[in-house]
């Protein structure tokens, strides 16, 4: 891996002690926040590799827990998180899973609100950063560090063409595009990243496309 900074070597200013198990514990779980649209009621996480061995004494829980609650990596509440939690109503579960995942830094976490759930499979790359590699089932690429897109769509002909075309009409500029389906003719999901913030405007005229069904944004 290329680091393009210091800062990025030694991570980010934090609530220790790791940048791997607790910056980035934190970031993965805000982020998880970010794309349930606000906080969840119940939370089942599951760790996987160093994360399960050693989750207690890095404070890999807290740090879940405090990203949930919306805590940046350095906020001091972090410490408290569990009670915090609690406090909120927020009910959460943790797992210690056997199974060897392909990175050691895994943590698999399932949302739960009344109406909603959703699940994402995230892990710790080192200085405190961060990839979301599942979201409901569809595999991604997801750091996020830049603005992007999510779009969940049927798996129809035309439907990339037309959402690069709103882009372009806004002058918007595609910096990483990644469409995972889970079966042909059936749902998608196309993850963009670009180098614009994404305006209410553009949002709209991505939702009013043929066989879009949802859109959502996340701005760094």
């Amino acid at each position: 891996m290329k680091y393009r900074s210091v800062t990025e070597i030694i991570g980010p200013i934090m609530v220790g002690p790791s940048s791997s198990h607790t910056a980035g514990a934190a970031r993965i779980g805000r982020l998880a926040r970010l794309l349930f649209d606000g906080q969840p009621k119940r939370v089942n996480i599951h760790l996987y590799g160093s994360f399960a061995k050693t989750y207690k004494g890095h404070g890999t829980d807290v740090a879940l827990i405090g990203g949930l609650l919306d805590f940046d990596t350095f906020d001091e509440r972090i410490r408290d998180a569990k009670e915090h939690a609690s406090n909120a109503n927020m009910r959460v579960r943790f797992h210690e899973e056997e199974a060897i995942p392909d990175h050691p830094n895994t943590v698999k976490l399932r949302l739960e609100s009344d109406d909603s759930a959703m699940e994402l499979v995230g892990i710790s790359i080192g200085g405190g950063k961060i990839e979301i590699i599942e979201l409901n089932g569809f595999a991604l690429q997801l750091t996020g560090h830049h603005p992007a897109l999510l779009i969940v769509h049927q798996d129809r002909y035309g439907v990339i063409a037309n959402v690069a075309n709103v882009l372009a009409l806004h002058k918007v500029n595609i910096g990483h595009m990644k469409v995972s389906r889970k079966e042909k003719g059936r749902e998608a999901l196309m993850v963009i990243e670009v180098d614009q913030t994404v305006t209410d405007e553009i949002m709209t005229s991505l939702e009013k496309l043929e066989h879009v069904d949802q859109v959502a944004k996340l701005h760094e």
